[in-house]
């Protein structure tokens, strides 16, 4: 039978913007990953409507690049664990919008930016996508992760984004990476005391580090605990910040700026943050 001519017109559409931003074809991508990529982003276009502080300054084309990623990552998924969420609401509401949540965060901390346990590449693709001037490295100690996600960013035209197969403690005294980034973010990477210590090396005085964190509250034992890890390591008084969003639940972010340089001992070596946090 014969597709409707509106269908056909449609991907035709889909297919001329991918064309336009290095994309893969909508013919290209396998029909359930890009089925439930498309409905992922009508879920987020809802969601969008309702908060105008993760919509701002979105680029011409967002919501097309923005399918194509999920596809991409649905596809990739198939092969290497990258997410558990794979139905379209949810990631909408869990990947994208969480992402989005922090552009106000990132719009105030200039510089090149680097994130830690990429995964799947939430945050830092659809924040990359949402701010294609930025440049990015991702950070996944695991080789297929890295792989897969240097191969979504390939097809998805992101040239101003390095993906690196290492562990943040090997990373954090490499010279070409120790202290040149202006914003470090990380979600669902470490417990606090354990991230700062990843995190603050790599960041440039004045930079900033921006951590997802669920229902955390100044009383926890992990924000004691991360602010004083932070102190040894240059960090001044860590903030804790509510997007707002009420699709987002007790989402909240810890951001924690780097105030004095970090001392050479720091990162220790790989695994001794995990095993021995600073507090």
């Amino acid at each position: 039978m014969r597709k409707p001519a509106s269908t056909e017109r449609d991907r035709e559409n889909r297919n001329a913007t991918a064309e336009a931003f290095s994309l893969p074809r909508q013919d290209d991508l396998a029909d359930e990953p890009a089925r439930a990529a498309r409905q992922a982003r009508v879920a987020l276009e809802a969601l969008l409507a309702d908060a105008p502080s993760a919509a701002a300054g979105l680029p011409a084309g967002f919501s097309d690049a923005i399918e194509r990623y999920v596809a991409l990552l649905l596809e990739a998924n198939q092969r290497t664990n990258l997410t558990r969420l794979t139905q379209p609401d949810a990631v909408a509401r869990l990947h994208l919008l969480d992402a989005l949540s922090a552009l106000a965060l990132l719009d105030a901390t200039p510089g090149r930016a680097v994130d830690l346990g990429s995964g799947g590449g939430v945050p830092a693709i659809p924040l990359a996508l949402a701010r294609p001037g930025r440049r990015w490295t991702l950070v996944d100690p695991v080789g297929k992760k890295a792989d897969a996600l240097r191969a979504i960013c390939e097809r998805l035209g992101l040239t101003g984004v390095m993906v690196l197969a290492k562990r943040a403690e090997v990373i954090g005294r490499d010279p070409a990476h120790r202290e040149r980034y202006g914003l470090v973010t990380a979600r669902a990477c470490a417990p606090l005391p354990v991230l700062v210590e990843l995190a603050l090396p790599l960041l440039r005085l004045g930079g900033s580090l921006v951590a997802w964190k669920g229902p955390l509250t100044t009383g926890d034992e992990e924000w004691t605990r991360g602010q004083a890890a932070a102190r040894q390591l240059g960090g001044g008084e860590a903030r804790l910040i509510e997007p707002g969003l009420t699709a987002l639940g007790g989402h909240r972010f810890v951001v924690i700026g780097k105030e004095r340089a970090t001392d050479r001992r720091f990162p220790r070596r790989a695994g001794e943050p995990t095993q021995r946090p600073l507090a």
